[in-house]
């Protein structure tokens, strides 16, 4: 009689779990990527860059944030930027995602064991439909993103080179739906030049919007048709990020109106493009039309709200998510209505998903407030533009005051780090790190405080 040995598949033999294999993934994805950005080939000067500078670009390009501490318009050659685009595109969709792509084109069998990863990789509460849900991921990501770039090149046809055009059409298109944010027109400009171009301007926040509102509800979207209905989570993503987008451009709009570093010199209709454009990138994109640091303080500190916000769960972006912030305020309404439950269209919610949202608002306030205390001791600026790099890096958003390029190395370490963390969550780093415990077998008396 044969023996049969069975072959330890990926991180099998290291007995992972699945929010550690997670964390590893992107560990090695960033490592190759600093790696290949310290080639001379990847900088104009022929000059390796510095590990610490790679190790931070490779990460912002990864956790698709966009912060930058050398432009990578003028610093890095054909290849170098090509490298990041790459990590962009894995880091958006997620190396799981990008490996499960491959495994379909080869038609490799998806193992349990990979559909744990990728149910955890996607924030969905169960594995059922996880292969099917990322087809469709793979599907709209390449439809949206060609769409995009074809798009942008047609403009920036108007003004370049078509050859030229393409690819900077190519790599916006990538870098805005990933909700990364890097640019590379160089001289850290962003898309300051087309401020009040529609073309670009409506482009751009759509592809922003795509990426930031989920793979779930776009299919969603996409089977409105034959369906005729929208799940719970769609209907809460959607109308939560209508609210915020509209109320963020009002709110810019008025703050900003009369500033002569900002809307101040643009016509009315350039005021809108510049105020809706603003309200947008700071869920989790990155990209600016205005000056950020020319901006009067109340709208910065505005601006931190938004990006502590973020995108929406199983989205290229970050922040606690719409979704997060929903249940806290439904928590609150119905505290002052008299009422236990938290009511969405119609439908109660289960307390530990109020539980979980409370728990991630608080360690993420926990940890912005952690670093910026750190980046206080390290870096001699003004507490809010390290509030708002901080928010900036853990949301993985990629606005800055000015504060990024002139980092100590120290700052760079921290800011990275936090760029990691946010952008792979934090409950999933408590899970990764945390010692494997069973289930409790009992239960302690009820006990009550005073609250408020």
């Amino acid at each position: 009689m044969a023996l049969r040995i069975n072959k330890p598949e990926g991180f099998r033999l290291l007995n992972l779990s699945p929010p550690q294999i997670l964390v590893l993934g992107f560990a090695a994805v960033i490592l190759l990527g600093t790696l290949l950005l310290m080639l001379p080939a990847a900088s104009r000067t022929g000059t390796p860059l510095r590990f610490i500078d790679a190790l931070f670009t490779a990460t912002s390009a990864t956790c698709v944030t966009g912060l930058v501490v050398v432009d990578t318009g003028t610093h890095f050659t054909l290849f170098g930027q090509t490298v990041i685009l790459l990590l962009i595109q894995v880091g958006g969709l997620g190396f799981m995602t990008m490996a499960t792509m491959f495994a379909l084109v080869f038609r490799r069998r998806i193992s349990l064991r990979d559909r744990l990863i990728l149910q955890e990789a996607m924030n969905q509460s169960s594995m059922e439909g996880i292969v099917r849900l990322i087809r469709r991921v793979i599907f709209y990501s390449l439809a949206i993103e060609t769409a995009g770039a074809a798009l942008l090149t047609l403009r920036w046809s108007a003004d370049m080179p078509f050859g030229r055009a393409l690819y900077f059409g190519i790599f916006h298109a990538v870098s805005m739906f990933n909700n990364a944010g890097f640019d590379i027109f160089g001289h850290y400009r962003s898309l300051t030049d087309y401020v009040t171009d529609p073309v670009v301007n409506l482009v751009v926040m759509l592809l922003i919007i795509c990426g930031g509102i989920g793979f779930v509800v776009l299919s969603d979207l996409a089977e409105y048709r034959r369906k005729r209905r929208l799940s719970l989570h769609s209907k809460v993503v959607l109308c939560m990020t209508a609210a915020l987008i509209l109320t963020g451009a009002i709110v810019i709009f008025i703050f900003e109106f009369t500033n002569s570093r900002t809307l101040g010199p643009l016509q009315f209709g350039g005021k809108l493009w510049a105020a809706f454009f603003q309200s947008v990138s700071p869920r989790t994109a990155g990209p600016n039309t205005l000056d950020i640091a020319g901006m009067r303080q109340a709208t910065q500190f505005f601006l931190v709200f938004l990006m502590f916000v973020g995108a929406s769960p199983g989205s290229t972006g970050g922040g606690i998510k719409t979704t997060t912030f929903t249940l806290m305020v439904g928590a609150v309404i119905a505290m002052l209505r008299g009422r236990e439950d938290i009511v969405l269209f119609r439908y109660r919610l289960a307390q530990e998903r109020v539980f979980k949202a409370l728990t991630i608002a608080l360690l993420a306030v926990l940890m912005i407030v952690s670093v910026s205390m750190v980046l206080s001791t390290t870096e001699n600026r003004p507490y809010l533009m390290i509030l708002f790099e901080t928010t900036s890096a853990f949301a993985t958003v990629g606005l800055s005051m000015g504060l990024t390029p002139e980092l100590s190395d120290a700052g760079k370490i921290v800011l990275s780090l936090t760029m990691f963390a946010g952008r792979l969550g934090l409950l999933t780093l408590a899970y990764a790190l945390r010692p494997k415990q069973g289930k409790a077998l009992y239960k302690y008396p009820e006990g009550k405080i005073i609250i408020g």
